[in-house]
């Protein structure tokens, strides 16, 4: 990563067409993605003009001057050369990076191919790396490049197939690079209940063995969340525990010491008082995750809100969320109605119900009794 995680370039020599190709798949892609566009090698370009108020406020001395108007804003930096930080902290809210340039650097490119073929040449010689397709100007089968086995190689023209290919490539590099995991919420105090929530039985077994048999088949593995004082009693489900890290927080406090300790992973999360959700819901929630967002959720269609306790949450929501924290700002329902997720339609009404109190888990007790002694 560059700039961000999921960033391509398209590169190519002056004239090949890479701006006409770029902002045409940008175009096909922003109808269903958040995306960025980092143009790189501009020349002496001014965004001010002599006289204006950012132009003056520079002059005095700003180095950094934010001009803010109706559905715009600009930042305009006259400090030093710095690291990448600047251009990732202004594009981290994006779903996607397109770059246009930087061909010498190791990220993904889809390479455009000028009528000269000049840039094989570059290829060939491994000067340029990491080339995801090529986009050339005449036959695609014509392309044979010893280097490049099994690369897309697709006409420039055929604007829709890359966009398509964009789309495809770098999801699949999102949720390869992030395999879901899941994680089991369980460090609640359960001072309602009265009894440990997470050891309920209405299942035949525990909540937290009942959670991981839900989380398993969409997850690599499944973590339970803890306290520290919890530990050894939570041992003996045979569960990998992450004892809270970040203490007092609530389930932020649990996501977090999940990705502080795993940081690489996306994690499914289910808290352990939800005993009618069940694994064909828990599978349509796993198989809409969008992996270049920051979470996936459903929003309550009464409430209008997000549950964030049943939830997928992406490794680039780690840096929101401790941002969120530093301000005060703990509820996972307010990041998720606050920052760019993917929506799914609600579940089935009282699937998502929290068992909280004896009267409930009585009611809890006697509905699956009654489910029970239904079936055949």
């Amino acid at each position: 990563m560059l700039f961000h995680p999921y960033e391509l370039a398209f590169c190519g020599y002056s004239g090949s067409g890479k701006t006409t190709l770029a902002t045409t798949v940008v175009r096909h892609l922003a109808g269903k993605h958040t995306v960025g566009y980092y143009k790189h090698g501009c020349h002496h370009f001014d965004i001010d003009r002599e006289g204006k108020d950012s132009d003056r406020a520079a002059k005095a001395g700003a180095s950094t001057v934010m001009v803010s108007g109706p559905g715009k804003k600009a930042v305009i930096s006259h400090a030093p050369p710095e690291p990448v930080d600047f251009e990732r902290f202004a594009f981290n809210s994006c779903d996607i990076l397109i770059i246009e340039g930087l061909k010498e650097l190791p990220i993904p490119k889809i390479i455009l191919v000028d009528e000269a073929k000049r840039i094989l040449e570059r290829i060939e010689e491994g000067s340029v790396s990491m080339v995801a397709a090529l986009a050339v100007p005449d036959d695609p089968s014509s392309y044979r490049l010893p280097s490049l086995p099994g690369v897309p190689v697709i006409h420039r023209d055929d604007t829709a197939a890359i966009a398509a290919f964009v789309e495809r490539h770098l999801m699949a590099r999102a949720a390869a690079s992030a395999p879901l995991t899941g994680l089991v919420l369980a460090g609640g105090i359960s001072s309602r209940m009265g009894t440990d929530k997470a050891l309920i039985d209405y299942h035949g077994t525990s909540q937290i063995l009942h959670a991981r048999s839900l989380l398993a088949p969409f997850c690599r593995e499944v973590y339970l969340s803890c306290r520290r004082e919890q530990t050894e009693e939570y041992g003996a489900s045979g569960i990998p525990l992450i004892p809270d890290s970040y203490l007092d927080m609530g389930p932020l406090g649990g996501l977090l010491s999940a990705q502080r300790a795993l940081p690489e992973r996306a994690f499914l999360v289910i808290a352990c008082d939800l005993p009618f959700l069940d694994a064909q819901t828990l599978g349509r929630l796993a198989a809409g995750r969008n992996p270049l967002r920051f979470a996936t959720a459903w929003r309550d269609p009464l409430s209008g809100k997000f549950e964030p306790l049943a939830a997928c949450y992406e490794p680039k929501s780690r840096e929101p969320l401790l941002l969120r924290h530093a301000a005060g700002l703990n509820a996972l329902s307010g990041f998720l109605s606050t920052t760019a997720i993917e929506e799914l339609e609600a579940p089935e009404p009282g699937v998502m119900q929290n068992i909280n109190t004896p009267g409930e888990r009585s009611r809890a007790t006697m509905a699956f009794s009654g489910i029970k002694n239904t079936r055949p």
